[in-house]
């Protein structure tokens, strides 16, 4: 052990539209109200930064360590802390919406990231999809679809059940639909062009379309982003490693007896999504985020718990 500890964080509860209520009844938190629909669980993001619960900290956000202890984070560079781990709980259709990569975003986001995410689907109702993609041959006759408001013709719906995995790259056209809870591993930005929203009013008026910053970034034909897991057994728990892309790597882990691993990461981001154990001398439970800092050395983590795990 290195004297470090893992930093504990408080989630960020966000009300939305289309939220319900599982963040509390699943996991546990104080939520606002019915309508709850983000957990941003591992956040320096200014729309949502997350309070640190170690009292070596007291007092600090994320983004403060961030700032003031660049040590923590194996003094990687950058402006802002470069992931954001959600917690999303979709009572009711998100709006169908579209992201852009960092070179759209800084010219047309006030320097702002891009946005490239992907979903870990924690549970769904019987029957549940999502939108990913579009059935648009040339940006020509996505503009021409998008405009006679030829929807169900356009959308491109995937069937989902527990346990489905999807990487969502800047340019996909996407939704999560009604029925949904998804854990959410992304690049930190809040940078979403809405292309359609049902027609549903937010105190009594639509919310604001982006249609043409939406087909400028829509990647046309649509190409899927194939998935490859790898699973291999470390000690007492099975490690797949659910995607690496430039921006993040994403592991579930489940842990079914003692768990060491020394990651030699700048940081690594761990959300507790079931189950309970105890991680180095702590205790840990369902709805636990946490970040092992730079040069922790070796993890131990024992009892029959399921993470995701992140890192650059």
């Amino acid at each position: 052990m290195s004297g470090l500890k893992p930093i504990f964080l408080e989630p960020v509860l966000q009300e939305k539209l289309w939220g319900g209520d599982r963040l509390g009844t699943q996991f546990g938190y104080a939520i606002p109200s019915s309508h709850t629909g983000e957990c941003w669980a591992i956040s320096a993001h200014p729309s949502g930064d997350c309070r640190v619960k170690n009292p070596e900290y007291a007092g600090k956000t994320l983004g403060d360590l961030w700032r003031e202890r660049r040590d923590l984070f194996g003094n990687v560079g950058g402006d802002v802390f470069p992931l954001l781990i959600k917690i999303i709980d979709a009572r009711d259709d998100l709006s169908i919406q579209v992201h852009p990569d960092d070179a759209y975003a800084r010219t047309h986001e006030s320097g702002a990231l891009g946005k490239t995410e992907c979903w870990y689907v924690l549970d769904c109702d019987e029957g549940a999809s999502i939108i990913i993609g579009h059935n648009a041959g040339s940006p020509e006759q996505l503009r021409e679809m998008v405009e006679q408001g030829r929807w169900p013709e356009l959308l491109r719906q995937v069937p989902i059940r527990k346990g489905d995995f999807f990487q969502i790259d800047p340019g996909c056209l996407h939704a999560i639909k009604g029925g949904t809870l998804i854990l959410e591993t992304q690049q930190s930005s809040d940078v979403t062009y809405r292309f359609y929203d049902y027609g549903r009013l937010e105190n009594g008026k639509p919310r604001t379309l982006h249609i043409e910053q939406s087909l400028a970034v829509t990647q046309a034909p649509f190409r899927p982003h194939a998935i490859h897991r790898e699973t291999v057994r470390e000690g007492g728990a099975q490690v797949t490693r659910l995607v690496a892309c430039p921006y993040y790597t994403v592991y579930r882990v489940e842990v079914d007896g003692l768990w060491e691993r020394d990651w030699n990461r700048p940081f690594v981001n761990v959300s507790v999504i079931g189950g309970q154990g105890v991680l180095d001398g702590q205790e840990i439970r369902t709805g636990d985020h946490l970040l092992l800092p730079a040069g922790y050395g070796k993890m131990t983590i024992e009892g029959s718990v399921e993470l995701i795990c992140s890192h650059l």
